[in-house]
């Protein structure tokens, strides 16, 4: 009798424990062990303007010279960055850099002028260097592909009038100012990322010396002025607008004016009278 009671003891709980391990088994695991199991979850990040590649101090910022970047939400200097919208990157295409960007610095408010800032544009002259704005149109300006930043040379062309000037020395052009710097579009620093021929510049305003400057003020009442784009490589060798120019005549570029030759002077006769009567007798 003892050893069937102990027996159904034995058999229940051996019961009790098989069933204790089964709920246990059903039972989900403890937050702790879940999070366990699981992959760590992808780091909040932000996308940032960067710079594309280096930019000098002093530049002013085109849409190529911007890139977007990744970098944690928390990562050090975002304080100050910008964000990669629209908005914004229209907002500093134009903006003068304070100090020289490497490729893949971060573009911070601190380190760009913004058009519209006070002191923005004497910000952007070189010391000792002056702003000239001269008018343009559609062909003497480009048609409107000049952005500020741009490196141009201004091409004066005149008329010139003589009774016994030839042929080939009626029209003259010449280069009164090289690699001069576009500081500004119209009355905006800045130009649209796409022009349209309702926009075209009008004016144009460089960056050059005093001399210069009164140079081109003459230059605009002698004849018509039109800007040469100069290229990106060419205009980093020397930053510094010059003046120096080649004169080239009507008949350097069509030699059937140089071929020409002016009418001889006719030989005129005057014949004094009396009275201060003078009379011409031409031939």
């Amino acid at each position: 009798m003892v050893l069937r009671l102990a027996f159904f003891i034995l058999m229940a709980v051996g019961l009790l424990g098989f069933g204790t391990v089964a709920w246990i088994s059903t039972r989900p695991p403890p937050p702790a062990a879940a999070a366990a199991n699981q992959p760590p979850p992808p780091p909040v990040t932000r996308t940032v303007l960067v710079a594309a590649r280096a930019v000098p101090a002093g530049s002013l910022l085109k849409p190529e010279d911007l890139a977007a970047k990744q970098m944690p939400i928390h990562g050090p200097g975002l304080a100050d960055a910008n964000d990669d919208t629209p908005d914004i990157r229209r907002g500093l295409v134009g903006a003068m850099v304070r100090r020289s960007l490497s490729q893949g610095d971060i573009v911070r408010n601190g380190d760009v002028m913004r058009p519209g800032d006070h002191g923005f544009l004497a910000a952007v002259l070189a010391p000792g260097m002056r702003a000239v704005t001269i008018a343009v149109d559609d062909i003497s300006g480009s048609a409107g592909l000049i952005w500020p930043g741009d490196h141009v040379d201004v091409i004066l062309t005149e008329n010139i009038s003589g009774p016994n000037l030839a042929a080939g020395h009626n029209v003259a052009a010449e280069t009164v100012l090289s690699n001069a710097r576009v500081i500004a579009i119209d009355q905006q620093i800045i130009q649209g990322a796409v022009a349209t021929p309702d926009k075209l510049a009008k004016t144009v305003t460089l960056e050059c010396s005093e001399d210069q400057a009164e140079r081109i003020s003459v230059a605009v009442r002698l004849g018509r002025l039109s800007l040469s784009v100069r290229s990106a490589d060419v205009a980093n060798q020397d930053s510094r607008p010059s003046s120096n120019g080649k004169t080239v005549w009507a008949a350097d570029v069509s030699p059937a004016l140089g071929d020409a030759t002016p009418p001889a002077a006719a030989d005129v006769v005057h014949v004094y009278q009396g009275g201060g009567d003078v009379r011409e007798f031409r031939p």
